[in-house]
């Protein structure tokens, strides 16, 4: 399906609630094209965990389930229910599929807005059940790299402050290894180099604040404002021509944690009849 104004034309499959393409009036390709020769993935969204889990799999009340690696919306198909020029709406109930892996009543409601040249991503997850809830969510947009009409140009990341956060990763089985790294930013900011992720993803437990701006040097850039969501990661196959900017709510597990779901970091407890809500707004600057 597809939602436009002046400014944007956005495309969204309703296999996982994914955008498929975000592109200018001008024709200029802000998402990454899903080519599996690097990665088939474009802007998945992550839930009921966030990353990988022990022997792919989680403990919930004591009982252990199937959980594949960022969990099963991305492979879910979802309902349209609202289908207007510049506003889609698309919801996932919880049926007998997604009881194997997790035992919850939920509803699971994407809102996609444009605004100029912004896109507002919402995300509502409500528990219907009569219990707590436990889960992480995450979103995973993928970005050209480099920007329209950035090649040739430093390209680089920008907090909304001079932060310097340190950051961790992962070891071969997805599990988030105990070392700290030190800060790739330097007063806020991060000059981008493929090689930087020779070792996985950057894993920001603590997040980077509020925002965040990437941008060719002199050229375009795409601002990311979010809401709800204190983790942040980067990520790319190293030498692939995007980059990952993933705010979440939630992580893989830490090794030797153990399995439980409440054990994994920064989980939403959610009570029973209660929405969490979780926003990006992603703004598409070209400068030519």
């Amino acid at each position: 399906m597809r939602i436009a104004n002046d400014q944007l034309q956005v495309e969204i499959s309703p296999l996982g609630a994914e955008l498929q393409s975000i592109a200018s009036a001008g024709g200029d390709q802000w998402l990454w094209n899903g080519d599996p020769k690097w990665w088939s993935g474009r802007a998945p969204l992550l839930f009921p965990v966030v990353g990988k889990s022990p022997d792919n799999a989680v403990s919930i009340e004591g009982r252990r389930y199937p959980m594949q690696p960022h969990g099963f919306v991305r492979h879910s198909s979802f309902a349209v229910a609202e289908a207007g020029r510049d506003r889609a709406v698309l919801t996932l109930e919880a049926n007998a599929e997604t009881r194997d892996s997790f035992p919850f009543d939920f509803r699971f409601a994407v809102t996609f807005v444009l605004a100029g040249n912004s896109l507002l991503t919402t995300v509502e997850i409500t528990n219907r059940d009569s219990r707590d809830m436990p889960f992480g969510f995450g979103f995973h947009p993928a970005f050209s790299w480099p920007l329209p009409g950035g090649a040739g140009r430093r390209h680089y990341l920008k907090l909304a402050s001079a932060d310097e956060p340190g950051f961790e990763q992962l070891n071969a089985d997805g599990l988030i290894r105990p070392e700290m790294h030190p800060s790739p930013f330097r007063q806020g900011e991060m000059t981008l180099a493929h090689e930087q992720f020779d070792n996985d993803a950057l894993l920001f437990a603590q997040g980077v604040g509020p925002g965040i701006t990437f941008a060719a040097e002199g050229g375009s850039s795409v601002v990311l404002a979010w809401s709800n969501l204190p983790n942040f990661a980067v990520w790319q196959k190293p030498g692939a021509p995007y980059l990952c900017l993933e705010p979440w709510h939630g992580m893989s597990a830490r090794l030797g944690a153990g399995d439980a779901m409440t054990a994994r970091p920064s989980p939403t407890i959610l009570p029973p009849g209660q929405t969490a809500r979780f926003e990006l707004r992603s703004t598409f600057n070209r400068v030519r």
